[in-house]
């Protein structure tokens, strides 16, 4: 039986507890809340599957060993990171939203603490649930971190013992990941060696594209394949995996460091100590009404500029993987957050009774178009572009490769990213 919230507060509801979720709740909390009229009256309720956060870019690496990031830099505790705020104006749900109904404004939440299942009304809402990736070693996707650790640890069990992996997908995910645990198994090639040499480990990247990195050109795919070889890493383009036998191998904790036998599109098929699969993401938007959803990604159809969801009602708005204003990237959606916020900050205000003359313009955003993308490969290389431009390998190594971005997400936990308002 579903327990009604209390009515007396308008609440301000924020579904995710990731880049997105974690960044607009400070910027509410910050600038918006202390501008609102009977800012008493107003709350904000976050709503996450998991209480820790995650530098979620750190997996490829992470899954390999707890020694190679300090853990509590890794993982670090959401409710923590918002105890800052004046009592009563925050509150942290440890569970998931199972229905949203946008009409009647309201959202039913599963707690995971108690498995008791609530009703909120809110005020406005924001859907920043992110994606899920086909393997459960690659994020939290709709587990806590408790779910993460011990797939992690069920994996390198699997690798002690392991002689062969193979990895499907030749985007970031997939890349990153056959090169960490190449050069982790097999260590690196000399400098005069373009390949490695009878590698301890085999470990093949299966891609149905013509280049892995397919966003990056075809010359700096070329680069990240050549990196690849010097760990021991073999490429298969232009072919996918069809079939796993047994099924779900890779895609479950239960079976994550159990062998497999892979067919291919070609007619060929591949045996396998290890298999992860890499390929694309599914948005965690299930629990959402299905005319509010773009039929081709199920990602939340928001309006690129404003960052509302038109077809859902007032005071409604996405952000991150779940939405397709831009392609899921951290970049994308650190740039939407003051656009978020200020547009956020403007509806509220007018449903409050202040005039235009009186509210923040509505801000726009952009999507940075060019090239961007930084793929490391192993602990010391890497390929990528900057708006457009392409990156050496010792850039791409020093911005990202040391520890995956770990150096950039304290300020986001913590809200000091958006100490000011936009």
């Amino acid at each position: 039986m579903a327990s009604k919230h209390d009515l007396t507060r308008k609440n301000i509801i924020v579904l995710g507890g990731s880049y997105g979720g974690i960044s607009i709740a400070h910027y509410l909390l910050k600038h918006v809340l202390p501008a609102l009229p009977q800012r008493q009256d107003h709350k904000i309720i976050m709503v996450s599957v998991a209480s820790e956060a995650i530098c979620r870019q750190a997996c490829p690496r992470a899954l390999i060993s707890d020694d190679l990031f300090p853990q509590n830099k890794l993982f670090v505790s959401i409710p923590k990171q918002f105890e800052q705020y004046p009592p009563g104006e925050f509150e942290f749900i440890h569970g998931s939203a199972t229905v949203v109904d946008h009409g009647g404004r309201t959202v039913t939440i599963e707690s995971y603490r108690n498995g008791k299942t609530q009703v909120l009304t809110f005020h406005s809402i924001v859907v920043a649930t992110g994606a899920s990736t086909p393997s459960p070693l690659l994020g939290l996707n709709v587990c806590d971190e408790k779910n993460l650790r011990e797939a992690w640890e069920t994996f390198r069990k699997g690798l002690e013992t392991a002689k062969s992996i193979v990895i499907a997908g030749g985007g970031p995910a997939g890349v990153e990941t056959a090169g960490e645990l190449g050069e982790y198994l097999n260590g690196r090639a000399g400098f005069f060696s373009s390949r490695l040499e009878s590698p301890k480990v085999s470990i093949t990247v299966v891609t149905s594209a013509k280049n892995i990195l397919p966003y990056l050109r075809p010359s700096i795919a070329k680069a990240a394949e050549d990196h690849l070889a010097k760990v021991g890493v073999t490429v298969i383009k232009n072919n996918k995996v069809v079939s796993v036998n047994p099924e779900n191998v890779g895609a479950c904790r239960e079976r994550i460091a159990s062998g497999a036998l892979l067919d291919l599109s070609d007619g060929t098929t591949l045996q396998t100590d290890l298999f992860i699969p890499a390929t694309g993401f599914s948005p965690n938007t299930k629990f959402l009404a299905k005319n509010i959803l773009d039929p081709s990604t199920s990602q939340v159809d928001t309006n690129p500029s404003t960052l509302r969801v038109d077809k859902a009602g007032p005071r409604i708005y996405a952000i991150g993987d779940a939405s397709n204003y831009a392609r899921p990237a951290v970049h994308s959606i650190m740039a939407a957050v003051p656009v978020l916020g200020t547009n956020m900050h403007r509806d509220l205000l007018l449903d409050a009774g202040v005039p235009e003359n009186q509210v923040p313009a509505e801000k726009l955003y952009k999507e940075e178009r060019r090239e961007t993308q930084l793929v490391p490969i192993g602990r010391s290389k890497g390929v990528g572009a900057a708006m457009g431009w392409r990156l050496p390998s010792w850039m791409v190594w020093l911005v990202k490769g040391r520890d995956y971005w770990l150096w950039t997400v304290g300020p986001v936990w913590s809200g000091k990213q958006w100490a000011k308002e936009a």
